[in-house]
């Protein structure tokens, strides 16, 4: 089954819905990145969550950016998307190993740490938005619900899973965000938080099989949830060779020109996706050439 996002309304378009499945683009930034479990997991709930809200956004260019800025062993955490359900993203320190928790669940807290979480939206204005809070808990899913109230003033639950395999390959990986729109009822807000108390583990659901619509239904019973359309959710990295030349071009002609002179051929790895662009002196010494010549 292919990644995708599902978006929804309930209780007469009171509650707005997002949830999605991501296996297959988690797997894919686990292979990049080749990270660790408790990184994968990282890594994967801030890209569901990042796909989620991108999906919110109207305008077919508008892209978002979550940054957790954070002082555990992950180091920060950097993730993009835009609303055509494209992401990529990277972590720190991809090699964390820490205990579980009592609990069995990887201690994706402690190895997040805290800090501060920032939003940027670049919805084609002037200037982007940018939100910044506090990070709560380091588990990706409640700091978001925080930075939602905090920061847009919208009541909101998140609910992010990555499961992994013994072999270090993801299993199961997704989850949703419902939000309350203005002047929703009180009785509809007591019966979303008894579904929410009652509704298993996101991993727990996705390892079991059930579709992000299957979160929804269950996360919305007795609202009359009603599913409003899907979009397919990949990772996607725009870095191309044409772009990385251009960030050589920005180097100082001494730092260049000591690239050119060792003669080797130097390796530039894109952040979001691993992926390296190699240059030879020579192709070096016609970069510079032509940026002195523009």
């Amino acid at each position: 089954m292919k990644d995708y996002i599902v978006r929804g309304t309930a209780a007469g378009d009171q509650i707005r819905a997002f949830a999605i499945r991501s296996r297959e683009l988690v797997q894919t930034a686990h292979e990049r990145h080749k990270t660790s479990p408790i990184a994968s997991a990282a890594l994967g709930r801030s890209l569901s969550a990042a796909l989620m809200m991108g999906a919110m956004m109207k305008g077919e260019d508008d892209e978002l950016t979550l940054q957790f800025l954070a002082d555990g062993p992950l180091g920060n955490i950097t993730v993009t998307a835009d609303s055509r359900g494209h992401a990529k993203g990277f972590v720190g320190n991809t090699d964390v190993y820490l205990p579980a928790r009592t609990d069995g669940h990887l201690d994706v807290g402690s190895a997040v740490g805290g800090g501060i979480l920032r939003v940027i939206k670049d919805l084609g204005l002037k200037e982007p938005y940018v939100g910044t809070v506090d990070i709560q808990t380091g588990e990706i899913a409640e700091d978001l619900t925080y930075y939602f109230a905090a920061s847009e003033q919208v009541p909101s639950a998140a609910g992010l899973g990555v499961l992994v395999g013994r072999d270090e390959n993801i299993l199961a990986a997704g989850g949703f965000i419902l939000q309350l729109m203005p002047n929703t009822e009180d009785a509809v807000i007591d019966l979303l938080e008894q579904n929410l108390s009652r509704i298993p583990d996101v991993t727990e659901m996705l390892a079991s099989g059930r579709r992000p619509e299957d979160m929804l239904d269950q996360a919305l019973a007795g609202l009359e949830p009603e599913m409003m359309g899907t979009l397919p959710a990949a990772f996607r990295c725009d870095c191309c060779r044409d772009k990385v030349e251009r960030t050589l071009i920005s180097l100082s002609n001494r730092e260049l020109r000591e690239m050119i002179d060792e003669g080797k051929t130097i390796e530039v790895k894109c952040q979001f996706c691993g992926r390296a662009y190699h240059f030879t002196s020579e192709e070096l010494r016609e970069i510079r050439d032509s940026a002195r010549a523009d």
